[in-house]
Parts: C-alpha cells; structure tokens; sequence
C-alpha cells in the first residue's frame, strides 16, 4: 500500500482527527489512526476513543489500496513540520510504514487495520439539518454553563432537545444555567431529548465552520451523528435523564435593569482582581441610575467601582461568581444587557435587549 500526497491535502484531515485521540490510551491501538485507501483513490482516516469517533479523508494518489493503523500524535507532528506544499508518500512495508517528504524519511511502527474499534452507526432515528455556523454559534453560547467532573454525569454534558420546527441546547453545572433555541426543520412530531458529552461538545465546536454550509445530524437512541462536508462525527450520548431545567428559570421577576455590556464588562475584570481568588465573588447593588460593584478579600484588599445603569427601582443587593457573569456577557451579542431579578436572594436572569430564545440564569452566592 503507497499514498501519494501533499501536506496541504494532508494535514488539515490529520488535525481534524487528533483531537479525539487521548494522550494515555487503555489500549494502544487507540494512539492511532484508522488509515484506509481504496482502488478508487480515495483515502480514509479515522481517530476514535471509543466514546467519539471523527472520520475524515484527503486527496492523494493510490498506489495498492489497503488499510493500516499509524501513530496519530507522530505522523501528525511529522507533517505539521513539514514545509508549506511539501509532497508525503507514505509506504507500508510488513509492520513499519515509511513516511518520507523530500530527503526527510520517517519508520513509524503499525497495527494491523482489523484491530481497529470503528464505530458503526446506529439504524434509524431523527434527522435534521442547519448551517454549520449556527450548531457551532448554539454550542458555543451554551457549552460553557457544562459541569466539570460532577458526580451527577448527565450535568457534564449538554442537552439538546429538538422539537418541531425549533432546536434547543440547554447546559448548568447547579450554579449557573445557559438555554438557547433556534428555528431548526427536524422530522420529530413530538420533542426529544438527548444528551451529548463534554468532549463531543467541544470537538464540535473546534471542527465546524462559520459559514453556512449544512451539518446534517442523526440521532438515534444511543448515538449522534454530525456529517458535515469535511467530516463525519460520530458519538455516543450519555446515558440519563436531565433536570427539569425550567423550573430554575425565574417566572416574571419583578425588577428589571439594562447595563452597557462592555462598560460591565471592563469594570467586572478590574473589580475581580481583588476577589477572593477561590470563590471569585463580587458584590453587585442595583440603585436608581447606578451600579455598584465591591470585591474584598482575605487579605483586606478591597475594590469598588460605579458605572451608569437604566434601573429605577428599590436598591438591591446581590453577590455573584463573577466568572459566571464574565462568561455570560461574553457570549451576548448585543451592547445592552438586561439583567432581571426578585430580590437580593433570588436568581438573576441575564439576556441581550431585544434578542428572544436566548436565556441565562445566574445564582446568588453568599458573601
């Protein structure tokens, strides 16, 4: 088997893999590449973990069709220092495969190709189709609210739940809540839902595009599938139920203030310098025309500062994570940032002015 190529057909497919290919491995064909190349000329490569699998594949020229594994992270480091336009032969003889570019020649030990887990997709289930921009802009509003390393697993992960016509991702960790829905066409007559790991979410959002090129989805009972024109996702879902995440969505709070996101934004990163460095918290007062934001610390370091705000009622006093409130505003599209809430002990929904399907619930913390 021998593989004609350039490394600018190359590389972009073996970055488009690696990402799923884990350091430290349970079995060692796993630190490697699924390489298959067909009579046809066309060449696969496949990575996975067992959990995720990315299938991709680049122009080349066949000499021999045949299959192989090949050590992601080296023949990937290889071509990544490759000259720009470089040509890559890659050669199998017996147990080794030659990768060689000009007078540079690289023996990489192989696994046999039948060894190799491939995920196979599950018959049936949903499909629909959307821009690419919009899955990745859906995620990237959403995936940061996932919990790290929860006990409840199901919170690692981030909902998706398609309804008729409309697509919603919804993502919490227990102390901060991010929900976002589009208009989606979809083949479902009544809502599901489904529940997708932290890993795939953030593959995702690394491998789509911003343009408006379709990804097509498939969701079946235990599996998704992402197929857009450079690659093909495949993942397994968690396996649980989510929260009924509405019923932390505060219902009509009663006070309503409108601030300049970047104003807030700037005064929040210099106010938090001074917070405590473990619970990140500041203390936010809502007054007529005016905000108030104090930070203190175990060390007697204290900070204060005031900024213009369009609220006109009672004065009201909330402490927040400021990492929370950070990564909200960095997501919100629009300058005016609505920030409703009861009273200093409830929590606070956060939302762009004039913007409808996107909300985000910050709780108070004690300070």
């Amino acid at each position: 088997m021998q593989i004609l190529t350039n490394r600018e057909h190359l590389l972009p497919a073996l970055l488009r893999g690696t990402g799923v290919v884990e350091r430290r491995q349970t079995l060692p064909i796993l630190g490697n590449f699924f390489l298959s190349a067909g009579e046809d000329g066309s060449v696969e490569l496949v990575g996975t973990d067992l959990e995720l699998q990315i299938r991709t594949g680049f122009s080349a020229t066949v000499k021999g069709p045949g299959a192989i594994t090949l050590p992601a992270r080296k023949i990937t480091d290889i071509c990544r220092a490759l000259p720009d336009g470089a040509d890559v032969r890659i050669k199998v003889e017996g147990d080794k495969a030659v990768v060689s570019s000009g007078r540079g020649r690289y023996t990489l030990s192989t696994l046999p190709a039948d060894g190799y887990p491939l995920m196979s997709p599950e018959v049936g289930g949903i499909c629909l189709e959307l821009e690419q921009a919009q899955l990745r802009k859906l995620l990237e509003k959403t995936g940061f609210a996932m919990a790290q390393h929860d006990v409840r697993y199901y919170l690692n992960g981030l909902l998706l739940e398609v309804q008729p016509g409309g697509l919603t991702a919804v993502a919490t960790d227990g102390h901060r809540l991010a929900k976002v829905t589009i208009d989606c066409e979809s083949d479902v007559t009544e809502a599901m839902q489904v529940i997708l790991p932290g890993k795939t979410v953030s593959e995702l959002k690394r491998l789509l595009t911003g343009s408006d090129d379709k990804a097509r989805l498939r969701i079946s009972e235990r599996t998704i599938q992402i197929q857009t024109a450079e690659a093909q996702i495949t993942s397994k879902l968690i396996d649980g139920r989510y929260p009924e995440y509405d019923r932390v969505i505060p219902r009509n709070p009663e006070r309503l203030a409108v601030a300049d996101r970047s104003a807030l934004r700037q005064a929040l990163t210099r106010t938090a310098i001074l917070s405590n460095e473990k619970y990140k918290g500041v203390r936010v007062t809502f007054d007529a025309g005016l905000l108030r934001l104090q930070a203190h610390n175990p060390e007697q370091d204290e900070a204060e500062e005031e900024l213009e705000l369009d609220y006109s009622g009672e004065p009201t006093t909330i402490g927040f994570n400021v990492a929370y409130v950070m990564d909200i505003l960095g997501v919100l599209d629009k300058e005016e940032v609505e920030i409703a809430f009861s009273d200093g002990n409830s929590s606070a929904l956060w939302s762009s002015k004039g913007v409808e399907g996107e909300v985000y619930v910050v709780m108070p913390m004690r300070l």
